[in-house]
């Protein structure tokens, strides 16, 4: 059994002006994550790819189909129920300088999601020290604020956070683009390192198809709301067999 099962998602927004109808957004797409695994969800502006993710967080309904985490249909959860979600399905958003809290430090933003499970502050402590250490920032990084960080560091603090409450997975809504190509080589480096660590399996949004070749097990290509092609990383980024895959990788 796949740790996230997604079977026919069909998602719809309002249509705009008065009466219209709606516009639905996502046209009944199936995809799986293994555990330990990172499936990389690839498709320019429009696609519906971030729709996804979003639609697992619990942060858009579904207007048909299904999400099932660990057996449990998850799409239609509310309230507490969807919060008690929260320590096993993670997120780490695109821009590091607006996902982070500017007024507390980053021992404060590190606490937080430890102290709602529970821990005690000294235990707390320790955990925020092994995160740092994890993600590759000093020690003394807890009473400093994110301003004092560059995008990249930030970035690595936002990844610690996600990873603070221990999650099955994480979904990762194009964590690179907004860093510049040297500090997306690094930050990729250490996602692929964390895993390796932890086994976390990773929902890898991107319009990037070089991105998604070197993070990803297995590609999923989106194209307008419907799944075009899927398959292991290394033949969908290379030998892609349909068209608009062709077009992104001439683009990568």
């Amino acid at each position: 059994m796949s740790l996230l099962e997604i079977r026919d998602l069909r998602v719809s927004y309002p249509g705009r002006g008065f009466r219209a109808k709606p516009v639905e957004v996502l046209h009944g797409v199936s995809v799986d994550v293994a555990a330990g695994e990172t499936l990389g969800l690839v498709g320019e502006s429009g696609s519906g790819k971030t729709t996804i993710g979003r639609a697992v967080l619990g942060l858009v309904r579904p207007s048909g189909g299904s999400i099932r985490f660990e057996g449990q249909e998850i799409s239609r959860l509310q309230g507490r129920a969807r919060r008690a979600l929260s320590d096993r399905i993670q997120v780490v958003f695109q821009d590091p300088y607006t996902s982070l809290n500017p007024s507390m430090t980053i021992g404060e933003i590190l606490t937080e999601p430890l102290v709602v499970q529970g821990a005690s502050g000294k235990d707390a402590r320790s955990r925020v020290r092994g995160l740092l250490d994890q993600v590759g920032l000093p020690s003394d990084a807890v009473d400093r604020l994110p301003r004092e960080f560059s995008g990249g560091q930030r970035q690595r603090v936002a990844i610690a956070r996600a990873l603070a409450p221990q999650p099955k997975i994480i979904v990762c809504d194009e964590p690179v683009s907004a860093l510049d190509l040297s500090t997306q080589a690094t930050v990729m480096e250490l996602f692929v390192d964390i895993q390796r660590a932890t086994g976390v399996s990773y929902l890898f949004v991107s319009h990037d198809l070089s991105v998604i070749r070197h993070i990803s097990h297995r590609v999923a290509v989106l194209y307008r709301g419907d799944l075009v092609e899927t398959g292991d990383a290394p033949t969908v980024t290379s030998t892609p067999t349909h068209a608009y895959t062709q077009r992104l990788l001439l683009a990568a």
